[in-house]
């Protein structure tokens, strides 16, 4: 009897977790303790696997990617478009999420009181602009080997990028070493290989687990704005990215979503656009037939810095946490809140709770009161999950795009 596609396993183990999970949320306390230890442990070996190969891959695919590159004399075009690719998609969102939010005003009919207990509770984790800016940069450029151990995915970027236009410069004198870093990035495509076993239970484990712990209370006295963010994000990936990669090249959505579904179905369930990395550059090479070095310098960047679905969501909760306290945004405070959006999706590499500390920043720089992201926090997990597979699809596409811009000119 022939298996199920690793496609098949991992959509039907999708599906189940989605299933299992609403029963679970059933059972009595003892019950679900007993089903979230073995979730926890079948999740989080696959999570921590993945975490694994993590900082390998970024590191030898970056400095493959870049050298030959430069050795085809197409790096420039390729970064160029790479950033212009991630500028448009990232301004698009943003302005979805400001226009859909004008629009329907979510936060509008709620009390703010209603929310006390949570603000209450919560210590904003405060951090002006050109702090960010400082942490940021500060980040970027470190010990390459404090970068490897702490998993800092950003600065080993850097330092790939470096080391492979160094070996490219080096000509012939690095040649050894170049062999070296593409026969060890196949060796761990090959450990990436042996991981994607295990992805069918990995993803059915933290979906049960997802599922099970949301807090349908929260979620009903939020409805509007989790619709509201649900549609945007699902509009942005399912119309507008699908719509620029088949203007620029040609290829259908449902060619991407059959050569994409692994990866998009692990962003899903880990919420980590960095652990799905491995899966995102697998996908990108086998099945989207992206070149590895296009694929290996696009998506660990991508990975890092294009977070379409982060930064519409964002801009979606500022004006939500507007409405709810009767503050009106004018069109420069909106511009304001477009372009913090997007400076705070890149992230900060080095800070601790690094998504709650951006949020943050972009509340503060329209006046509103910090403490009200703790609002946020019982539903961030859930749409966390949406927006995350948003992100990786915005890395895949545009390593699509990019491929064939750069081989039409």
């Amino acid at each position: 009897m022939k298996l199920p596609s690793l496609n098949q396993q991992i959509l039907i183990a999708a599906l189940l977790g989605l299933i299992v999970g609403w029963l679970v949320s059933g059972f009595d306390a003892a019950s679900k303790q007993t089903v979230f230890y073995a979730t926890d442990i079948v999740g989080g070996v696959f999570i921590d696997l993945l975490k694994m190969v993590l900082i390998p891959l970024v590191f030898s695919s970056i400095v493959v990617g870049v050298a030959n590159l430069q050795a085809h004399g197409s790096v420039n075009r390729v970064w160029r478009t790479t950033l212009v690719f991630f500028f448009i998609t990232m301004t698009i969102a943003i302005g979805m999420a400001l226009l859909a939010s004008n629009l329907v005003r979510p936060g509008a009919g709620l009390s703010l009181a209603m929310f006390q207990a949570s603000t209450s509770s919560f210590a904003a984790q405060q951090m002006t602009l050109p702090q960010f800016i400082a942490h940021f940069l500060h980040g970027l450029f470190m010990n390459p080997f404090r970068a490897f151990a702490e998993g800092n995915v950003l600065a080993v970027v850097i330092f790939a990028l470096f080391m492979g236009i160094a070996l490219v410069l080096g000509g012939e004198r690095y040649r050894n070493i170049l062999q070296l870093m593409q026969e060890f990035l196949e060796l761990i495509l090959r450990i990436v290989g042996w991981i994607m076993y295990l992805a069918p239970f990995g993803i059915l484990a933290l979906l049960i687990k997802l599922v099970a712990t949301q807090d349908l209370a929260m979620l009903g006295s939020m409805g509007k704005f989790v619709a509201l963010v649900t549609s945007i994000t699902l509009l942005h990936g399912v119309v507008v990215l699908p719509l620029i990669m088949y203007l620029v090249t040609g290829k259908t959505p449902w060619w991407f979503w059959r050569g994409a579904r692994e990866a998009l179905v692990t962003a899903f369930a880990t919420s980590s656009s960095s652990a799905t990395l491995p899966i995102t550059l697998r996908c990108a090479e086998q099945h989207l037939h992206v070149r590895r070095e296009i694929g290996g310098f696009v998506i660990p960047l991508g990975a890092t810095i294009n977070m379409d679905g982060t930064a519409l969501y964002e801009a979606a909760a500022a004006l939500f946490i507007a409405n709810l306290v009767g503050i009106e945004l004018n069109l420069v405070q909106q511009l304001i809140v477009m372009l913090m959006s997007m400076v705070a999706a890149i992230g900060a590499p080095g800070i601790p709770s690094a998504g709650m500390v951006t949020m943050v920043m972009v509340l503060q720089s329209v006046g509103l009161p910090a403490e009200a992201i703790a609002i946020l926090l019982p539903i961030d997990r859930l749409l966390d999950t949406l927006r995350t597979a948003v992100n990786v699809e915005g890395d895949l596409v545009g390593s699509v795009v990019v491929q064939e811009w750069v081989d039409r000119r």
